[in-house]
């Protein structure tokens, strides 16, 4: 079991909002799925008029053919929609240019990875860029005499910088190339005389500028360096998670939606000050414990404001009333529709979506601080010729001394203390249970709401991710200490956690192998996780279902990724240490036995689950005073695993010492167990 961690090539849990893994792939496939497919032609055409307005009118309405449309999505971006668009950045007319500006981040936000990477490619970036100066410039004038320019002037630098920054967050996102080059921009300082201004500034553009900064601050040294070396930077980054006296102010419409912005710009700064941490001095924030006093506080009441099943059913309620009321503004070619224009009802989706984002949000950042154990460090490449000889000059003397000078310097500073994190599992387990928009119909097709159930179902993986790290934690003692010693009387504690993660597998059910329902597999191999750790604080206290072994044999049979196997061996080994449990025990057993080599094995098994299956049978029948011992003596399994220690040195040798070199140290660990194990219960003589 390992805690989650986002990884930079694949950091947004849905980076898709619009998914299209349900349609065929091919250009014909995506015009024959398109209800709008008629509209492109004139739409590419009208990019190249002379007439500004015709251009604008083009722009726009790209924005409204892709709302919740893949197809149509596809389809542009097939004929070359992108490409059109990055050339319009560069119009004579402003409002041609914040339009194309638009509708590409409404291709990056809806798109994901493919559009982002062709975007990347197709030179976007060089346009951006020097966006970025103007920009600077025309807002400074804009805040240093704000009677000066006209409203409407206002709102449409305002507009293009959001669209901007909204864009360069997505590449950041989803592209390292773009990243790379993002960094050369220097893009930090733009983004924070934002969050320094947001008092005299739109909260939206503010809130984007705020995210665009803690994507670029994720894992990424040079924004990190950057920001740490202004101590006005995090001073300000405080300032907005812990507001003196009155809040962000509220600029524009809609006071829901900007308590909703306002609580989303503090969760985006409680986020980049986890990014940057530790902060050095002078900074005010270095002298702050963040985890317990500042990011904890703005986040926990996140978690709780929440209910997802009320929030489906007036998403549901919410699609009733717009298919109800006829619409007015259909897309023609005479009448240009405007981009801002939106029903009360798109207007109040967009709000729970956002507010759906932040809970989203929340949970990311939570993953990280649950994540209690520090990250190891990278192996590094040798460039030596690996040598067959399975010694490579070091023995392994030598070898173990290098790994504990290396495991010793660990930094524990960081880590909070673990005392508060049983408390964080209660909010966390109403978030797993899925709604009936979590996830597309299994039969196949689009989501009613296709942005609803992208965030609802980032929500319940982001929280099975914190639940995987938060059990890890306690299950892994530090220092002596073993936080989850308290918790193992807790029995119907353990049976509520332990049901409440069966229950939402059972809606999630097991149809995750159609295009579409990838996020119900994710589900899956998740949630394995999680019950491998509750198994191993309530080992010997749950009691093993029938039904719940079965489904955990046939997932680990059907996964083809080692990890997810391991999970899965690992939760069974704990279910088979119930110790009344005796029948369930010798199904468990039987079963791990499968994952042995042996000679007549017609095909090698798999490294990491055999070594686990390995592991489990020797932890599971450490102890021959336990009931179900009798299944390993009536099972003959000490001749099994005696037969298969000649095939167990054999799959070790294997193991690529310099490559994989964790792996083969544990490899080796198991090699050993397995033969004093096996001479020590033939000693027993029972």
């Amino acid at each position: 079991m390992g805690k989650s961690q986002k990884k930079r090539q694949m950091r947004r849990h849905n980076p898709m909002r619009v998914p299209d893994s349900h349609l065929p792939h091919g250009l014909a496939s995506a015009s024959a799925s398109s209800s709008k497919s008629d509209a492109i032609l004139p739409i590419l055409q009208k990019m190249e008029n002379v007439d500004a307005a015709e251009r604008k009118w083009a722009c726009v309405a790209v924005s409204n053919l892709i709302q919740n449309d893949p197809a149509t999505r596809r389809l542009l971006q097939g004929k070359n929609v992108v490409g059109a668009l990055i050339t319009r950045l560069s119009d004579s007319e402003e409002e041609v240019v914040v339009e194309a500006a638009g509708a590409l981040r409404n291709l990056c936000i809806d798109g994901g990875y493919d559009i982002c990477g062709e975007m990347y490619n197709k030179g976007i970036l060089s346009p951006l860029k020097s966006f970025v100066p103007k920009l600077s410039t025309t807002l400074s004038q804009f805040l240093e005499n704000p009677k000066n320019a006209a409203e409407n002037v206002q709102k449409l630098v305002y507009e293009l910088a959001d669209n901007v920054i909204t864009i360069f967050w997505c590449l950041s996102e989803t592209s390292s190339k773009a990243l790379t080059t993002i960094n050369q921009i220097g893009l930090v300082p733009f983004l924070m005389s934002f969050l320094a201004a947001r008092e005299k500034l739109p909260l939206s553009t503010v809130t984007s500028a705020a995210q665009c900064l803690y994507v670029l601050s994720d894992d990424n040294p040079p924004a990190i360096n950057e920001i740490r070396a202004d101590a006005a930077y995090t001073a300000c980054l405080i300032s907005i998670v812990q507001p003196e006296g009155a809040d962000v102010s509220v600029n524009g419409k809609g006071k829901e939606a900007s308590v909703e912005r306002q609580v989303s710009l503090r969760v985006l700064c409680c986020g980049i000050l986890k990014n940057i941490s530790p902060i050095p001095p002078p900074s005010i924030a270095a002298t702050i414990e963040l985890d317990r006093d500042v990011t904890l506080p703005t986040l926990h009441p996140v978690l709780t404001s929440i209910s997802l099943q009320e929030t489906s059913a007036t998403v549901e309620d919410l699609l009733r009333q717009q298919d109800a009321i006829p619409e007015i503004d259909k897309l023609s070619i005479k009448n240009a529709p405007k981009s801002d224009h939106k029903s009360p009802v798109e207007l109040e989706l967009e709000r729970i979506e956002l507010r759906l984002r932040t809970l989203q949000l929340s949970l990311e950042i939570l993953t990280g601080i649950c994540a209690t154990l520090p990250d190891p460090e990278p192996v590094q490449e040798n460039t030596e010729t690996p040598q067959e000889d399975e010694d490579n000059g070091m023995d392994d003397e030598d070898e173990e001394e290098m790994l504990m000078d290396e495991n010793t310097d660990t930094n524990d500073a960081d880590a909070p203390s673990s005392s508060f994190l049983p408390a964080l599992v209660s909010p966390l387990l109403p978030l797993v249970q899925p709604t009936p928009l979590s996830f597309p119909p299994p039969a196949g097709g689009l989501s009613p709401h296709p942005p609803t159930t992208s965030v609802l179902s980032a929500i319940h993986i982001c929280a099975l991710e914190c639940l995987n790290n938060i059990f890890f934690s306690l299950a892994t003692p530090k220092k002596g200490q073993d936080p989850s010693a308290s918790l193992r009387s807790e029995v119907e504690s353990a049976t509520q956690v332990w049901n409440a993660i069966w229950r939402a597998l059972e809606v999630v059910g097991t149809n995750f192998n159609q295009p579409g329902q990838e996020r119900r597999r994710e589900m899956w191999n998740l949630a394995v996780g999680v019950l491998w750790g509750i198994g191993i604080v309530w080992k010997g206290v749950l009691v093993p279902i029938e039904n719940q072994i079965r489904l955990l044999i046939e997932f680990c049979d059907a996964s083809v990724d080692q990890a997810v196997k391991v999970k899965c061996i690992g939760t069974l080994e704990c279910l088979a240490q119930h110790p009344q449990s005796t029948d369930a025990n010798r199904v468990i057993s039987n079963y791990l036995l499968t994952h042995l080599p042996s000679s007549s094995r017609p095909t090698p098994p798999l490294v990491e689950p055999c070594l686990q299956a390995l592991s489990a049978i020797i932890d599971i029948y450490s102890d021959e005073t336990l009931p179900y011992d009798i299944n390993f003596r009536q099972g003959g399994y000490v001749n099994t695993l005696a037969s298969s220690m000649e095939a167990v040195r054999k799959v070790v040798r294997a193991i690529d010492r310099k490559r994989e070199r964790e792996l083969r140290r544990r490899g080796e660990e198991v090699r050993d167990n397995l033969v004093a194990f096996v001479e020590y219960r033939r000693g027993l003589r029972l």
